[in-house]
């Protein structure tokens, strides 16, 4: 099991009991495992990152209870038997357990509903996003589960965000690692992929790139020569020469920081002269994009910049008109670009999205847009040094969306609808790279994957003809 030092976890709790003003209990529930048709056949584990953050340890059936008042912090779990042993091996025993953590205290679960309902402290949840959790909680405080709400407490939410928003030095040699091993996943299926391949065993190849590293995914692969379908986790399809393969896929580090890139290839060895001219509106909107990162720049603001480019692009090819600025203010360019343009990245690919998006996106003051595009863009605040966030712009030709739209005429003096047509069987192209925002800008994290026009045909020629 692969650990911070204790000295990490002692200082983040610290600095969480400063942020909650060293008043009231926050309980931090690890995840156990989830069986998947037996109680001892279990999905692969993975721990619950909040927990992962202030005690690291990488183990199903512990929880975690700080004390903001006297920073004392209290580790439970039920000490390894014989039995354990046994089927496991070798096991840490929950003291060696506690001094990995940071020297926290040890106690029985047994203890639990006692510990939580008895202190005069308030006790500080955070949103449970598991029903184990749920049933959990309403067990210890004897309430029933719809009655959780009351506990949640946006105080603690607001403290996690602040924490966790700005890594450490040890946190992006993490999200470097994750995103080097990422890129290697993209450049294998850009090696990979044949026609007449299907799509899962391109899949299979990326995955196992993690897999080797004794990790595993960051998310479910999309691997699909239907990218139009912006989370398509289906790959039956067959690859054929002239489509398009959208492959969306992220690693994580040895302590679970994940990666999260998108590549968009050729299944035959070159692009058609139209995938080439669409791609690169894409690849200018992205560069367009990394050219306003810095502290302060509002993300929403660097979302429509990359709308602009896009804007602009699909009016030179004729699939857009009227004047720019107008376009992009009614979100015209929602039809091509229906998503937002990243996301905060961490331990969770879309870092901390269980605590709810608006609280990591978002600030006081700054709604979400209810446009398309921009309603699903996750992050939308002035950046700070220290973020690390994802820039993923698209184009996508999606003949029911457009078909929806063609009817209504909705923005219609915006957009070629006669034209459109012809880009029905196009699918769609995404690219997508992690950066950490920097004192004057921002670095791509990782060792890069290739994503200029040349450089992608290059490799898929040297994979076709090998």
């Amino acid at each position: 099991m692969m650990m911070f030092s204790p000295s990490t976890y002692q200082h983040r709790r610290a600095s969480l009991c400063t942020l909650m003003h060293h008043t009231g209990l926050v309980f931090i529930p690890g995840n156990d495992e989830s069986p998947m048709n037996y109680r001892d056949n279990v999905y692969r584990f993975r721990q619950d990152s909040t927990f992962l953050y202030f005690f690291g340890i990488d183990k199903p059936g512990y929880s975690g209870l700080i004390d903001c008042q006297s920073g004392v912090a209290t580790l439970f779990g039920h000490e390894t038997t014989i039995d354990h042993v046994i089927w496991m091996g070798p096991q840490p025993s929950l003291a060696d357990l506690a001094d990995m953590a940071g020297g926290v205290e040890t106690a029985s679960p047994d203890t639990l509903a006692t510990r939580l309902t008895v202190s005069d402290q308030t006790l500080h949840l955070l949103p449970p996003y598991r029903d184990h959790h749920r049933l959990l909680l309403a067990s210890l405080l004897r309430v029933s589960p719809e009655h959780l709400s009351r506990y949640v407490s946006e105080d603690l939410i607001r403290a996690i965000v602040a924490l966790r928003s700005l890594k450490t030095d040890e946190e992006l040699f993490q999200l470097e690692q994750a995103c080097t091993r990422t890129s290697q996943m993209h450049l294998t299926g850009m090696r990979t992929a044949k026609p007449g391949m299907l799509e899962s065993e391109v899949m299979a190849a990326v995955r196992a790139v993690p897999l080797s590293y004794g990790r595993d995914v960051s998310f479910p692969i999309i691997c699909s020569v239907r990218g139009e379908v912006l989370h398509n986790h289906h790959h039956d399809n067959r690859l054929n020469s002239g489509q398009l393969l959208l492959l969306d896929a992220g690693g994580e580090s040895d302590f679970h920081y994940a990666g999260d890139m998108t590549r968009t290839f050729p299944v035959g060895p070159t692009f058609t002269a139209q995938q080439a001219e669409v791609y690169q509106i894409v690849l200018d909107s992205m560069k367009e994009a990394f050219s306003m990162i810095r502290p302060g720049a509002m993300y929403r603001d660097i979302h429509l910049a990359a709308a602009r480019v896009i804007t602009e692009g699909l009016q030179q090819l004729g699939l857009m008109k009227g004047d720019v600025s107008e376009s992009v203010a009614a979100g015209a360019h929602g039809l091509f670009f229906p998503h937002g343009l990243g996301h905060m990245m961490g331990l969770d690919v879309h870092d901390m999205e269980n605590l709810g998006e608006d609280f990591v996106g978002y600030r006081e003051g700054l709604q979400r847009s209810s446009q398309l595009g921009l309603k699903s863009l996750r992050l939308a605040r002035e950046l700070q040094e220290r973020f690390v966030l994802t820039v993923e712009p698209g184009i996508y030709f999606i003949p029911a969306l457009i078909e929806t739209w063609k009817q209504k005429k909705h923005l219609a003096q915006f957009i070629q609808y006669e034209v459109l047509p012809d880009y029905y069987d196009f699918g769609g192209i995404r690219l997508e790279d992690d950066v950490v925002v920097t004192h004057d800008g921002y670095r791509i994290l990782g060792t890069p994957a290739p994503k200029e026009l040349r450089d992608v045909e290059s490799i898929r020629q040297q994979a076709i003809s090998g």
